[in-house]
């Protein structure tokens, strides 16, 4: 499986734009984390950008991810790629056991806060920073629909301090900046 077959399999399913661009922003994020940790960046790119990819055909819990990972079996996709997949959900009940499952669950919800806190910035993410994250994490208006609990789960089960994740995955998003519509 390549990152090209990945996205195909994406584009099938998948026909929001700002969907496609929070699978591309949680991508980004992986790779960045692989790299850190000395995975296979491949890998959790493609987990990353696979994420989402059913959720528009199958808004609902618990349809979303599972039918999803049913597609990925089928088309040949890793187990570990999978179980990282369904534990992005919690109510799936699928641990997250390896570190790559942890990075997806810890980058999936922060990555969608970032893309929001950019949006509203005139430069976007070029000049975002750490401090302006945590101010808007705290307005609970804000983005209402990304679930700070998982924010804060996710950091704590990756074991990297809060500030620390938010400027990496800033920084990971602002290397892909121009596919995310950042610029």
């Amino acid at each position: 499986m390549t990152r090209t077959d990945a996205v195909q399999l994406v584009n099938e399913y998948t026909k929001s734009d700002a969907l496609l661009k929070h699978m591309l922003a949680v991508e980004a994020a992986m790779r960045a984390y692989a790299k850190k940790f000395g995975e296979d960046e491949e890998l959790w790119g493609m987990t990353g950008v696979l994420h989402d990819f059913d959720y528009e055909m199958y808004p609902n819990a618990p349809d979303h991810p599972l039918k999803g990972s049913e597609i990925l079996r089928e088309r040949g996709y890793p187990e570990d790629l999978r179980q990282a997949i369904l534990g992005h959900a919690s109510y799936t009940g699928v641990p997250r056991e390896s570190r790559m499952a942890k990075a997806l669950f810890a980058c999936d919800e922060l990555c969608g806060f970032i893309m929001a806190c950019s949006l509203i910035r005139p430069n976007k993410i070029a000049d975002l920073e750490v401090s302006s994250v945590k101010k808007k994490l705290k307005d609970k208006a804000f983005a209402r629909n990304v679930s700070r609990e998982d924010i804060a789960q996710g950091t704590a089960e990756l074991g990297v301090p809060q500030d620390e994740h938010i400027r990496f995955v800033i920084d990971a998003m602002r290397e892909a900046a121009a596919p995310l519509g950042l610029v």
